[in-house]
């Protein structure tokens, strides 16, 4: 049940591999590929948590919880991207996948990711539930979007910001909010209307990642290639701004892109 899903719908065309962590491993448009390739790239899924967690530990009431450290000195992006998911369902334009949460994550639960694709768009759809206890929990997606097409010029990233997170030396946010400032960037963003940043490949592409959710980070300090990745809270949330999963609340976030050609075809 871990074979390459591939999804398509006019000129687009999406391949999600739940083996390695149920990532995107790519995503075509017109025969181009968008999106980074390789086994730690594509868009995964960050989840239970996103970015970095200070030196690995997050509290929950009175007991520490201790994450490897994949990221020195702190754990970084959650574990659901080094595990294999179940292919629960797949037609002509969607999928659903599910893996159930483990060792080292210290409490059950269930996490579902539906992929679902049109002619000119993408849906990714995450929950987390929990099978007994409650607990705190993040999700989002760490896309790495190609710098440049190989048609055009390179991407330009826009986007306005409320606020952007003050960034310590130990790159997580020191708790101040300040005007955003120009990238470069390894930064997490504000929107409290929601994410809405348009990648623009001139005389190519298009192309708008939009969430319901308030948090985006942007990371463009690689030549290769771009993220943005809309998130459920800030980096270290699980310390600073914990969202507890009960059983009567599951922890749900979505976002989509669209796109549109500038002369891709």
């Amino acid at each position: 049940m871990s074979e390459n899903v591939t999804l398509a719908a006019g000129r687009a065309e999406v391949t999600v591999d739940p083996g390695n962590g149920c990532r995107l491993a790519g995503l075509r448009i017109d025969g181009v590929e968008l999106l980074r390739q390789g086994p730690r790239y594509g868009a995964f899924p960050m989840v239970p948590w996103c970015g970095r967690i200070a030196l690995g530990r997050f509290r929950d009431g009175g007991e520490t919880h201790q994450m490897p450290i994949n990221s020195a000195p702190h754990a970084i992006h959650g574990t659901g991207r080094d595990v294999a998911w179940r292919t629960a369902r797949v037609d002509d334009r969607s999928a659903a996948f599910t893996y159930d949460l483990a060792d080292p994550w210290p409490y059950s639960g269930r996490v579902t990711q539906l992929v679902e694709l049109t002619e000119e768009s993408l849906t990714l759809t995450m929950g987390v539930e929990t099978y007994d206890d409650s607990f705190p929990a993040q999700a989002g997606w760490h896309p790495w979007f190609l710098r440049n097409l190989g048609v055009g010029k390179d991407v330009e990233i826009g986007f306005q910001p409320s606020w952007q997170e003050e960034r310590g030396d130990d790159h997580l946010p020191t708790g101040r909010r300040i005007d955003p400032r120009p990238g470069p960037w390894d930064d997490c963003f504000g929107m409290p209307d929601g994410v809405d940043v348009t990648l623009t490949w001139p005389g190519a592409l298009e192309l708008k990642v939009t969430s319901r959710a308030e948090w985006v980070v942007v990371y463009d300090e690689q030549t290769e290639a771009v993220c943005v990745e809309p998130q459920s809270g800030p980096p270290n949330g699980l310390n600073t701004h914990p969202r507890l999963v009960t059983p009567i609340d599951p922890l749900e976030i979505a976002t989509t892109w669209t796109w549109r050609s500038l002369g891709l075809a």
